[in-house]
């Protein structure tokens, strides 16, 4: 493991470029009627306004999504870079986006009401946050190669 901190700045970036996109597939889900109901910004919003005692509040939510894909698995990225396995980067993202997508199947899911893996939504739930979390894997290992990232 690494703590290099131009690795982790690289990382980061790489992340929050993984995260833009991400949420332009998600926006675009939600425009093209396809699972309007799978809406993870609004969840995280509704937990913390559960847990603060306050009303929704949309942005708190966006600024978790943005915090959690860009520093969060940005950082996790470059610092696990030597140990996830594959031979390129866009191999490696793609693990650790599989790895986010599981740890939020069963943790944020669950805590949110939508169930394990989200399965009270149906099984599309899964499967379309899977698919995102691939191209997020994809985008940010891709990006962080093309920002000189390890190799």
């Amino acid at each position: 493991m690494s703590f290099n901190l131009s690795a982790i700045f690289k990382g980061i970036i790489a992340g929050f470029i993984g995260t833009l996109v991400l949420t332009g597939l998600m926006i675009l889900k939600k425009n093209m009627g396809i699972m309007p109901g799978l809406d993870p910004v609004h969840m995280m919003s509704t937990m913390a306004a559960e847990k603060m005692g306050t009303e929704v509040n949309l942005m708190i939510g966006w600024v978790m999504h943005f915090v959690i894909g860009s520093v969060a698995w940005g950082t996790a990225f470059a610092v696990l870079n030597g140990v996830l396995p594959g031979r390129s980067q866009v191999i490696k993202g793609i693990v650790l986006g599989v790895a986010a997508w599981l740890l939020m199947m069963i943790g944020p899911m669950p805590m949110s009401g939508a169930g394990f893996f989200g399965l009270s939504m149906g099984i599309m739930a899964p499967v379309m946050t899977l698919m995102l979390h691939i191209v997020f894997g994809a985008v940010m290992g891709l990006v962080f190669s093309k920002l000189g990232g390890k190799v």
